[in-house]
């Protein structure tokens, strides 16, 4: 099979999809791997290294797009890039549909066959093609709230974790999932104050027992959101319905009474974002406000730390894309029905639910169009 890695276009977007070492592996397996020039640059991995792992550079992304029988990437095709989409087509990167019936369409109209990171699941029903990432975004998404809450920023001028005899501020984290149990460990670990709502009672329990009672925890209702996000200086959003349309747990209202300078992360933003307020951004225009409180929303967070990044998600994605590379993307969904979850448009068809009840369209299940 043919694989293009196209570099990243989306702003300030400095990861790549395959390493050297992945495409050493696939060629060992017989593969042929066109990697678009400085593709890896910014996440530390040169063109040399790709050749002499046996990666054949290719100079402009068309190439990589159009020589390719799989394209695999990091985040979603911008609109620049639709010109490339052809029938029969696989592409495997994360696609986030569910705010985005233009990609949608163009997805549906050119018959490419689109598999998604962040609806893949495993044998343990968990996303492991969203969770490195979720991980990374999860951690940064307290950096980054503690950089805004200076005053420069826009923010209260607050440290995040105090010092001896002035309080550290109040985090309020909404979602106990990957990206909200990262956020409280970095942020108890700045020594913040730190709240974190959910709406499932067992996942606060076990919270409550990893955390070992130092973190507050609070379940999830208008009333007890509107308390903690009134207190907070940040608010972390971390709510994710695989596939779907992010809920709006935090309100106009409730953002509207907010402190002053108080920040507000929304990572659930690839997916519409859980507070109302919330709106995309990128690295290069990243904040703005909103009666005050200062947004941060941008799209692709974990771009900001590549190398990183790059390696985190390229350890969970590699097997299923060597998957897809000796077996074809029919018989490497049919074999997994986890990895069968991550199939998003098929030749024309839309094959998951939550992307189709987000955009209320109609859907065919992933079994029957691989059937």
């Amino acid at each position: 099979m043919i694989i293009g890695v196209p570099k990243e276009i989306k702003d300030n977007e400095a990861r790549v999809a395959v390493t050297p070492a992945g495409v050493k592996a696939l060629e060992e397996a017989g593969h042929t791997v066109l990697v678009e020039t400085q593709a890896g640059a910014q996440s530390g991995f040169d063109d040399a290294e790709y050749q002499n792992a046996g990666a054949e550079i290719v100079g402009e992304a068309g190439y990589a797009w159009g020589k390719a029988d799989l394209v695999v990437k990091v985040k979603e095709p911008i609109e620049s890039e639709y010109v490339f989409f052809r029938e029969g087509l696989v592409l495997f990167t994360y696609l986030h549909l569910a705010p985005l019936p233009g990609l949608t369409d163009e997805l549906l109209k050119k018959k490419v066959i689109g598999i998604a990171y962040e609806t893949v699941r495993d044998r343990q029903n968990t996303l492991p093609l969203l969770t490195p990432m979720s991980e990374v975004a999860g951690r940064m998404s307290v950096q980054v709230g503690a950089t805004y809450l200076e005053k420069e920023r826009g923010g209260r001028g607050i440290l995040l974790g105090g010092v001896p005899g002035v309080a550290p501020a109040n985090v309020t984290i909404i979602g106990g999932g990957v990206v909200g149990t990262n956020a409280a460990k970095i942020a108890l670990g700045f020594g913040a104050k730190v709240t974190l709502v959910d709406v499932s009672m067992s996942r606060l329990r076990e919270l409550d027992d990893i955390f070992g009672g130092r973190l507050y925890t609070l379940a999830s209702n208008s009333y007890n959101v509107a308390q903690a996000t009134r207190e907070a200086d940040l608010v972390i959003g971390g709510v994710l319905i695989p596939g779907a349309t992010a809920p709006k747990i935090v309100t106009k209202a409730m953002v509207s009474q907010m402190k002053k300078g108080a920040v507000i992360v929304d990572v659930a933003i690839d997916q519409g974002g859980c507070v109302e307020t919330a709106r995309p951004t990128s690295h290069s225009n990243p904040s703005y406000k909103v009666d005050g409180v200062v947004h941060y929303c941008v799209t692709n967070m974990p771009g900001a730390v590549p190398h990183t990044s790059t390696l985190a998600l390229t350890n969970s994605t590699f097997p299923y894309l060597l998957r897809i590379a000796n077996l074809g993307a029919r018989e490497a969904l049919k074999q997994d029905d986890g990895f069968a979850e991550g199939l998003n448009t098929w030749m024309g068809t839309l094959t998951h639910r939550g992307v189709a009840e987000s955009q209320q369209r109609e859907w065919t299940a992933a079994a029957s169009v691989l059937a």
